[in-house]
């Protein structure tokens, strides 16, 4: 992806935010240059990855694959007091977060206002592949059983519950969904199994100077002590 084409969906993510009235941290509008003059009190945010997160997978073309995230909190697997974490998400219409599932992070994924959220959803078999078998899933505390490759869909104020090892796809349906994900501790380095293979953070080309540093940023520019 292009530096431009991330700044230019971080304008809009930020607008988006606003719109919805989702207000983040102080440090979210902290440009490149503050990061390297934060010392050793800004660990947390850099070590947990707290901040931007923008990918397309990939993909080539984030409006028909790709997720926009800014992580508001998150602890480290096997450290520390801090089990949970918390994204917030823009999901487009169309624009599809692939198939995937965790090994350790169990989620709650909450439709937060707009447009209809869509999951698919498989049980994993043991070597990796779709199971054809029903799952099993909580939605806003109501257990429904459905067939493999079920479409559930998530109007605002709704959320489902996404256990470890349950494959799901999402997209948005409508318009431009705001979606919230309370978790376990999210580690994206090891913790994502996607169905094929696919690369979780952006190759950069670095056409413009960033007006925002995402989380893969924080030390290439600099924002790492």
């Amino acid at each position: 992806m292009k530096r431009s084409e991330i700044n230019a969906l971080l304008r809009r993510g930020q607008a988006f935010f606003d719109k919805h009235q989702f207000a983040l941290p102080p440090w979210a509008a902290w440009g490149p240059s503050a990061w390297k003059d934060l010392g050793a009190e800004g660990d947390e945010i850099r070590n947990h990855q707290l901040g931007w997160d923008i990918t397309d997978f990939g993909s080539g073309d984030f409006s028909r694959r790709g997720l926009f995230l800014f992580t508001v909190r998150n602890g480290r697997p096997g450290q520390g007091h801090k089990t949970y974490a918390e994204k917030i998400m823009i999901v487009e219409v169309g624009q599809e977060t692939p198939c995937h599932y965790h090994f350790h992070k169990a989620e709650d994924i909450i439709n937060r206002g707009g447009g209809v959220l869509v999951l698919q959803l498989w049980n994993s078999a043991p070597d990796g592949s779709l199971a054809t078998t029903p799952v099993e899933v909580s939605v806003d505390g109501i257990r429904r059983r459905l067939d493999a490759g079920s479409l559930v869909r998530l109007s605002p104020g709704e959320s489902i519950c996404l256990e470890t090892g349950l494959y799901h796809r999402f997209y948005g349906e409508g318009s431009t969904v705001l979606v919230g994900e309370v978790s376990q501790v999210n580690d994206d380095h090891s913790d994502n199994r996607f169905l094929e293979p696919l690369g979780r953070f952006p190759d950069l080309v670095e056409d413009e100077a960033p007006w925002r540093l995402l989380v893969s940023d924080y030390a290439k520019w600099g924002a790492g002590r």
